[in-house]
This record gives C-alpha cells, sequence and structure tokens, in this order.
C-alpha cells in the first residue's frame, strides 16, 4: 500500500494544481447561495474524475500491465512527451494571448445546473485528466489487494478535485478570514495561473520521460 501511494502521489499532487477549475469554484461560490452552489460543482468534477479512474482501473487490470513491464515503460513515454508539448502549448498560448481572461460561469446558475458544470468543466479540463490517467495507471498496475486500490483511487479522485473542495473546506473552517484568503488566491491565479500550469506539465512530463526510460533500461 504505502509502495502504490509513493508512486502514485506525485502525479497526484500535480493533477491538483488546476488554476482553471478553482478560479471557476471561487466565481461559483461567490454568487448566490455560494456553498450549496459551490458543493454542487464540486460533487460534479469528482462524479467525472472518479469515472476517469474507475475506467483506467478496469483496462489496465485486463492489459496485465505488471506482467508487461515494456507496455507500461511505452505508456510512461508516451504520456511524457504528451505532457511535455502540452507544457510547451500552453506556454505559447499564454504568450500570444496574455490579455484575454478565462471563460466564467454566470452567478445566477442554480445548484443543479452547477453539477452539469462542474461535470463539463472536469471533462473539458485536458491538463487534469493527463495527469489523472497516469496515475490511475499506477493503481492499476500495483501488485495489491483490492481494498488497497480502492483506498488509492479514493485518494487520486480527492487530489484531483482538490480545486474544488479546497474552497469549500476554507470558507467553512473560517467565514470571515476565508474571504479575503480566496480573494487573494484568486488575484495570483489571474497572475500567476498560467506559469503554475506550465511547470506543473513540465515537471510531469519530465518525472514520466525518466521513469519510462529507467523501466526500459
Amino acid at each position: 500500500m504505502l509502495r502504490l501511494l509513493v508512486l502514485m502521489l506525485p502525479l497526484g499532487m500535480a493533477a491538483a494544481v488546476s488554476p482553471m477549475m478553482l478560479a471557476q469554484q471561487l466565481v461559483v461560490m461567490a454568487g448566490p447561495r455560494g456553498r450549496r452552489a459551490g458543493s454542487a460543482y464540486a460533487a460534479g468534477a469528482a462524479s467525472v474524475a472518479a469515472a476517469v479512474v474507475l475506467v483506467v482501473v478496469a483496462v489496465g487490470r485486463s492489459l496485465e500491465l505488471p506482467t508487461a513491464p515494456h507496455l507500461d515503460a511505452s505508456l510512461d513515454l508516451v504520456l511524457g512527451v504528451a505532457l511535455s508539448v502540452g507544457a510547451a502549448v500552453v506556454h505559447s498560448r499564454g504568450r500570444t494571448a496574455h490579455r484575454s481572461r478565462p471563460a466564467r460561469p454566470p452567478r445566477t446558475m442554480r445548484p443543479s445546473a452547477t453539477y452539469g458544470y462542474g461535470l463539463f468543466s472536469m471533462a473539458t479540463n485536458l491538463t487534469t485528466l493527463s495527469l489523472l490517467v497516469p496515475a490511475a495507471k499506477e493503481v492499476a498496475a500495483a501488485d495489491a489487494d483490492v481494498l488497497a486500490k480502492v483506498v488509492a483511487a479514493v485518494v487520486l479522485v480527492a487530489f484531483a478535485c482538490v480545486p474544488t473542495w479546497l474552497p469549500l473546506a476554507v470558507m467553512s473552517a473560517a467565514p470571515r478570514s476565508g474571504e479575503r484568503l480566496l480573494a487573494a488566491l484568486q488575484g495570483a491565479i489571474e497572475r500567476h495561473g498560467r506559469a503554475a500550469l506550465v511547470l506543473v506539465l513540465a515537471a510531469a512530463g519530465v518525472y514520466l520521460l525518466l521513469r519510462g526510460i529507467v523501466r526500459l533500461v
């Protein structure tokens, strides 16, 4: 179990960095019935993340990755290249469209509609999903019992959804100071969100490339 978490956590922690979803959640919570709407948004995002992890684990078990190390290493190399290219694309888009602002949800969305918005946001968040897939692959390939894999999958989904549940936790723990903290966080996202995303994608890409090379050797 400990070995599985060690292998999975670097990618899981990287998947937790999503400036776009964090900014969307902050805007959702700023509207009417903010906490209720924010909870619905978080539930929608978690539904997609859980479905992706479930599919990857199911497919990974059918491929029997632990008995095919070259296949596992090749997948690491492919995903590493994809993440590195993604980092370059995000960086180039930031240089050509640095004045544009990300689309924001309407402030009048009802919780029922906000759940659908959370589904859509996670399903189209290719950066988080591209990090979630190789982490879920580690769960599928691990030589562990079913309970350990279930715990690891739940932890992985929780990491992927950090941008959606963290603002809710902050506001529940300290409503007054939480508002100031989240406002400052939103300003930091607008200034440095894209740079943070590029750094995370590049680091994850290098990590997967090096791991794939080591496994092939």
